[in-house]
């Protein structure tokens, strides 16, 4: 009688492909909110970059506010700017407004700004959390962006209709984006208002 030999099947783990990498943060890669499904359904990474007609709304509201307050000797950077903090940390983000004596235009380059932003806003959360929660995602976000240097940072959410205002060395507020909360020196914005004006009617979650 012979011996039959079980081998275990070794299975591969498919490489996910670069393109989909949002962000670097502490190491570790986080790739794109929807990932998965798209890698599922053989569609590349361009087809879940996009925002929803609401947060590119509110993101050319705050754009439109800041080219109207901010002084020349800053640039203001939309588009989902790359940041290079630290070779373990690669961060994205929405709006980021730099002081042109910290971001010379002779730093201008086809790499990631390596320098801390005046201002660094987010709209929602663009990364796939497998192994965080939401809050604990924001929070390590902003610790390492407030501790490489950034003044402010402000993460808006179109589900609960609220914004995260943090500074170093200072509170965290919570507020609802239906007050006017202060978007450069004495500058407010406010969210609500501002869709209510236009016309914009959320449906309700």
């Amino acid at each position: 009688m012979g011996l039959t030999i079980e081998r275990k099947k070794t299975t591969r783990r498919k490489k996910i492909p670069d393109s989909f990498i949002y962000e670097i943060m502490d190491g570790k890669p986080l790739y794109y909110k929807g990932y998965k499904q798209a890698i599922r359904n053989n569609q590349n990474a361009e087809s879940i970059m996009g925002a929803s007609s609401l947060q590119a709304f509110i993101v050319a509201y705050l754009v439109k506010l800041l080219y109207q307050t901010v002084t020349n000797s800053f640039y203001i950077f939309t588009g989902e700017p790359g940041l290079h903090i630290s070779h373990k940390n690669n961060l994205g983000g929405d709006i980021l407004v730099y002081d042109k004596k910290i971001f010379p235009s002779s730093k201008i380059s086809k790499h990631y700004a390596d320098v801390p932003a005046e201002l660094q806003i987010e709209v929602d959360i663009t990364a796939d959390l497998e192994d965080m929660t939401e809050t604990g995602y924001i929070k390590r976000k902003t610790d390492i962006l407030l501790e490489f240097g950034t003044k402010k940072v402000l993460w808006i959410f179109t589900s609960t209709q609220q914004v995260l205002v943090a500074e170093k060395d200072k509170d965290w507020l919570w507020i609802s984006w239906n007050k006017p909360i202060q978007l450069w020196e004495n500058n407010t914005f406010c969210i609500g208002k501002y869709l209510e004006d236009e016309g914009v009617k959320l449906e309700e979650e």
